[in-house]
């Protein structure tokens, strides 16, 4: 069966990787930089821009593929997934309308008002600075600290917090501000209050009527250990055997469940069938999980905790997908942990080094048993090289977590150069760490 895979970075690299076992898969990869892991196990590449559609339609024309599948959110929302469908390629990926649940934040929470979606918060949503100063007032009088979000997408790093990376509400004011003189993010934003709680994950195969549910996944998403620093695209995850995350109550996952749910029921209803993978990025607060926000694609890092322990065939999961069938088929995952650790280069995500070689031992990370997934690298003259984003990970599958952090942290070790990783993640004492947030939020510690 002829692929066409779009994207080319760590998460694409996982779902090249699933993709493969089934020993029928050809292969073939739309990236931007040489990511070599890809490379090895794709029969074609196109070197291109994943937003330029005229290379992905020429690329499509000239392989014919059976099924395409997209990676990361900028093709969707360029409407990659319209123009594919239209030349009759069957694509996991929503529509640009549909995507808009990720590429436009005020769509989002807009669609949460009109259809009474639980799980929403306060926000409000400026396409201009006049009326961000009285809202913010307005939240400071409630005595709720806000959150200051880009509309637009800015690969993770665009949102700041009160608290975090912003000292009060008056700084909010000033970022506020900022957004609309650069421009970023598209020069919209959306503020929201601050939630006072733990975070996780939550993803969904969509077949524009049907959701299958993954277990769910914690993401890292500052720099340093500690869960100190910068806020970053995130620096690795972990996951449980059993389904759960230790400070998550079955009647919580179920809650965050229920809001999908009824998300993909009111896109559908808005501007149409979502077909895809879901990302629900929530936080549990006292009253509940509640969504910050939602991404169009699979998670990454999350993508490589989830795609090893998925035990279906991963092509007939996105066959299912695409033809609305996810009711015909039984999805299974395995009963394991994993824990996923990313290498980055120094000074990243405010100024990361660029253009240094990095060097991967590739044998000796495979006799750990860590599954390695290659990022932002690109690969010149059969020399690697680290672009300035995240550069690589590792992932260790095991039936504890205990297991499955030793294998990721015995491999870090065979990735060398100016990159450095969270040696915390996946460990009792920083899991710990959130069971007891939990617990004191909820007063019964």
């Amino acid at each position: 069966m002829k692929i066409l895979l779009i994207g080319g970075g760590a998460r694409e690299h996982a779902i090249a990787q699933a993709l493969k076992r089934n020993p029928s898969t050809e292969l073939y990869t739309l990236m931007k930089n040489k990511n070599p892991g890809i490379f090895a196990i794709s029969e074609k590449v196109s070197f291109n821009s994943e937003t330029d559609l005229d290379a992905i339609k020429s690329f499509a024309e000239e392989i014919k593929p059976e099924l395409v599948v997209i990676g990361p959110e900028a093709p969707l929302g360029v409407g990659a997934s319209d123009m594919l469908w239209d030349m009759g390629a069957p694509t996991v990926g929503p529509k640009k309308l549909p995507a808009q649940i990720e590429t436009s934040k005020e769509f989002m929470r807009n669609l949460f008002k009109k259809y009474n979606i639980k799980g929403s918060l306060k926000y409000g949503a400026f396409n201009q600075y006049d009326g961000v100063e009285d809202f913010i007032d307005s939240m400071t009088e409630l005595n709720m600290d806000v959150v200051v979000k880009p509309a637009g997408l800015t690969g993770g790093k665009g949102v700041k917090v009160v608290g975090e990376q912003l000292k009060d509400n008056e700084e909010a004011k000033e970022y506020a501000k900022e957004i609309f003189e650069k421009s970023i993010g598209g020069g919209q934003l959306i503020i929201e209050e601050k939630l006072v709680g733990v975070e996780f994950t939550l993803h969904g195969f969509v077949d524009g009527n049907n959701i299958v549910f993954m277990p769910p996944v914690q993401d890292h998403p500052h720099a340093y250990e500690d869960d100190e620093g910068p806020i970053t695209g995130g620096m690795g995850s972990y996951s449980c055997p059993d389904h759960n995350l230790p400070f998550l109550t079955d009647n919580d996952l179920n809650n965050a469940k229920e809001i999908m749910k009824n998300t993909v029921e009111a896109i559908k209803k808005e501007v149409g069938e979502y077909k895809g993978f879901l990302y629900g990025q929530f936080m549990l607060t006292v009253d509940g999980p509640k969504i910050i926000e939602y991404n169009a694609r699979f998670g990454d890092p999350e993508a490589m905790n989830l795609l090893p322990i998925l035990k279906t065939d991963f092509v007939e999961v996105c066959l299912a997908i695409a033809n609305g069938e996810l009711d015909k088929i039984n999805i299974e995952f395995d009963n394991k942990a994993t824990v996923c650790k990313y290498l980055v280069p120094d000074g990243y995500p405010l100024n990361p080094v660029k253009d240094k070689e990095i060097f991967v031992e590739e044998d000796k990370i495979a006799e750990t048993g860590a599954i390695l997934n290659y990022a932002s690298i690109n690969e010149k003259d059969g020399k690697l090289y680290i672009t300035g984003s995240r550069s690589a990970s590792v992932v260790g599958v095991a039936p504890t977590i205990e297991e499955a952090e030793k294998i990721a942290e015995n491999a870090v070790q065979y990735i060398k150069g100016a990159v450095f990783y969270r040696k915390d993640i996946g460990t009792e004492k920083l899991i710990n760490k959130r069971i007891v947030r939990m617990k004191e939020l909820r007063g019964n510690n």
